[in-house]
């Protein structure tokens, strides 16, 4: 009888999970097998040659191909931008610390259509970027950044650095001091000592940052479609012209699917990759 207060508590959050997760997706995966019929949302009937059509198909390989080779680009370069800030957070103190969190945190307090709409202005042909390399002599002429895969990486870090800086800060304030002045009293150089004490306790800060913002990356949409127009062809910009354009949903649902999969499939080897040093670090 204590076991139901318990189950009841917990409720909540398997309906939350099952309306807003299971249903989506088991729709998404049933309308991924349907007919296409023109005109019509879809047709009479099932079918796998959706599939058989992304898997098959140059166009769709290599937008899948090129949203994971661009997620793992701005993954990596978050992780970069972000370790050494998430540093000087973790050591810093009272209103310098507040200081930081704020400036981490305010790509966050601002849509992402505001911030789309910046970048665009910020780097337009008569933008102040190109109008300062201008008058600095660094450039002759303008230079076409819009509607690049440059500008679209760089705004998605811009976006998703949040996401790396404050766990990694987490795991090292987590990281016992003792730890350090006991490597520091052996000799070891400040080099060795981030190597092979500060970065390994710090991987259960960054293996969940690197999850969330590769996931993160590979599903954007907004950022790439407004940035990169049709210059940039990526996986979640063909699921919106299928769906909207073509009308066709389940070719739409199929790829959504396809890149999903890619997606948990590329998290579920890395997690196994790095299983190891996630326990030697816990032990």
């Amino acid at each position: 009888m204590q076991r139901l207060p318990r189950l009841a508590l917990g409720l909540p959050a398997v309906l939350l999970l099952l309306v807003f997760l299971v249903l989506p997706y088991a729709e998404m995966i049933t309308m991924s097998f349907r007919a296409s019929q023109p005109g019509a949302m879809y047709g009479l009937g099932f079918t796998a040659d959706h599939y058989r059509k992304v898997m098959t198909e140059g166009l769709y390989l290599d937008a899948l191909a090129r949203s994971l080779l661009n997620a793992a680009f701005i993954t990596t370069a978050c992780l970069i931008v972000s370790y050494p800030i998430a540093w000087h957070m973790s050591r810093a103190r009272g209103r310098k610390a507040l200081l930081l969190y704020a400036c981490v945190a305010s790509p966050l307090m601002i849509g992402v259509l505001i911030r789309n709409f910046g970048w665009m202005i910020v780097v337009n042909v008569d933008g102040p970027f190109n109008r300062a390399l201008l008058a600095m002599g660094v450039i002759d002429k303008p230079m076409r950044l819009l509607f690049t895969q440059g500008l679209v990486a760089l705004a998605l870090v811009h976006v998703f650095t949040p996401f790396m800086v404050l766990p990694i800060n987490n795991a090292l304030r987590n990281i016992n001091p003792a730890v350090l002045e006991a490597s520091e009293s052996l000799g070891v150089s400040r080099f060795a000592t981030f190597w092979k004490v500060i970065f390994p306790l710090s991987f259960p800060g960054m293996q969940p940052g690197l999850i969330l913002v590769f996931v993160l990356a590979t599903a954007a949409y907004v950022t790439p479609a407004l940035l990169g127009g049709q210059m940039v062809s990526l996986m979640p910009t063909l699921v919106v012209q299928t769906l909207i354009g073509t009308f066709d949903w389940p070719l739409g649902a199929a790829l959504a699917v396809m890149m999903a999969t890619a997606a948990m499939v590329v998290v579920i080897l890395f997690s196994l990759a790095t299983h190891r040093l996630m326990e030697r670090v816990r032990a």
